[in-house]
C-alpha cells in the first residue's frame, strides 16, 4: 500500500505514540484527602499510646450509647409524675436498682434519661464558647492595632469576672430554657480560648509564608481562613474537649441552683430535686450519689480525652501516658 501526497511524510513526531497522563496521577483534591487520611491515622496511632485517653474515650462512648438509646431502654414515660411505678424515696431494691425519687419515679431511668440533656447542653455550650473564642482570637491576632487592644481589654474583663456570676445574671433576666442555659454558658466561658488562639495566631502570622501570601495579593479573609485557621485548629480541638467538661459542670450547677429548665430532666436537676426533698438531712444517699457520680464521670472522661488530644497535637507538653 502506497502513501499519497496528502498523507505527508512520516516523521518521528507523527509515528510516536500520543503521550497521556500517567494513571497514578491524582488530582489536588484526592491528594488532600489522602493527606487527611494519613494525618488521621497517625493521630490515632499516637492517641492509642495514651492509656488514660483511651479509657476516657471508652467511657465517653458508653455514656453516648446510654444517651442515644435512652428512648428505647427507659422511654419518655420515666418522667411522668402521675403514673410513677413506686413509692416516694424507696431505697434501692431488685425492682428499682437505684431507688425512687420523691415522686416515686425510677431513679435509674431518670439518670439514664437525664444524660441526654446534660451531654447535649455540654456539647453545644462548648461549641458555642470555642467558636466565639476562636473568632475573637484569630481576628485580634490578625488585625492588631486599636481593634486588638479594645477586644482584648473586653476579654480581660470577662476573665476577671466570675463565670458563674455572669451565667446566673443572664439566667435571671432571660427565660428558663435549654437554649438560655447554652447561651449563658457559651458567652461566659470563651475568654480563655480567645487568649490561646490569639497567641497561636501571632505565632503563625510571623512565619515567612504568610508574608509571601500577602505579597502575592492574599486578602485578610484568605490569610485567616486558608493559613491561620488550619494551624490553630488542633488547639481549638483540644480546647473544645477540655471545655465540654466545664460546660457540663456549669449546667449541673445552674440546675442545682434552680435556674435550669423545670420541664426537662437533667443530672443537675435531679440534685436540685434531692436537695428540695431533704435527701441530705434524711440520709437518702441513693437520690444524691447516682447523678453526682454521672456528672463526675463524664467530666473526668472529657478531661482525660482532652489531655490526650493536647499531648498528641503538642508533644512538647509532656503529658503523662
Amino acid at each position: 500500500m502506497t502513501t499519497t501526497e496528502s498523507d505527508g511524510p512520516l516523521t518521528p513526531e507523527s509515528t510516536a505514540p500520543e503521550k497521556t497522563a500517567p494513571a497514578s496521577a491524582k488530582s489536588p483534591r484526592a491528594l488532600a484527602r489522602q493527606r487527611r487520611r494519613h494525618s488521621a491515622a497517625r493521630f490515632w496511632r499516637e492517641y492509642r499510646t495514651h492509656r488514660a485517653g483511651v479509657l476516657g474515650l471508652a467511657a465517653l462512648g458508653l455514656f453516648a450509647l446510654i444517651a442515644l438509646t435512652a428512648p428505647l431502654t427507659v422511654g419518655a414515660d420515666v418522667q411522668n409524675v402521675t403514673d410513677a411505678p413506686g413509692g416516694p424515696l424507696e431505697s434501692p431494691s431488685a425492682e428499682f436498682p437505684l431507688g425512687t425519687d420523691q415522686f416515686g419515679r425510677n431513679l435509674l431511668g431518670l439518670v439514664v434519661w437525664g444524660s441526654r440533656v446534660s451531654l447535649l447542653v455540654g456539647l453545644l455550650a462548648a461549641v458555642l464558647s470555642v467558636a466565639i473564642g476562636a473568632l475573637i482570637g484569630i481576628t485580634a491576632g490578625h488585625f492588631r492595632g486599636w481593634y486588638a487592644t479594645v477586644i482584648m481589654r473586653i476579654t480581660d474583663w470577662f476573665l476577671v469576672m466570675p463565670t458563674l456570676v455572669l451565667a446566673i445574671a443572664l439566667m435571671t433576666v432571660m427565660s428558663r430554657s435549654l437554649g438560655t442555659i447554652i447561651l449563658a454558658i457559651g458567652v461566659t466561658t470563651w475568654p480563655t480560648t480567645a487568649r490561646l488562639v490569639r497567641a497561636q495566631t501571632l505565632a503563625v502570622e510571623s512565619r515567612p509564608y504568610i508574608e509571601r501570601a500577602k505579597a502575592l495579593g492574599g486578602g485578610h479573609w484568605h490569610i485567616m481562613s486558608r493559613h491561620v485557621l488550619p494551624n490553630v485548629m488542633p488547639l481549638v480541638l483540644a480546647q473544645t474537649t477540655l471545655i465540654i467538661s466545664s460546660a457540663i459542670l456549669a449546667e449541673a450547677t445552674l440546675a442545682f441552683l434552680g435556674l435550669g429548665d423545670p420541664t426537662v430532666v437533667s443530672w443537675g436537676g435531679l440534685l436540685q430535686d434531692a436537695r428540695e426533698a431533704g435527701a441530705v438531712s434524711s440520709g437518702d444517699w441513693w437520690y444524691l450519689v447516682p447523678p453526682g457520680v454521672a456528672i463526675a464521670g463524664v467530666a473526668l472522661s472529657f478531661t482525660l480525652c482532652g489531655r490526650a488530644v493536647e499531648s498528641v497535637l503538642n508533644p512538647r507538653l509532656g503529658v503523662s501516658r
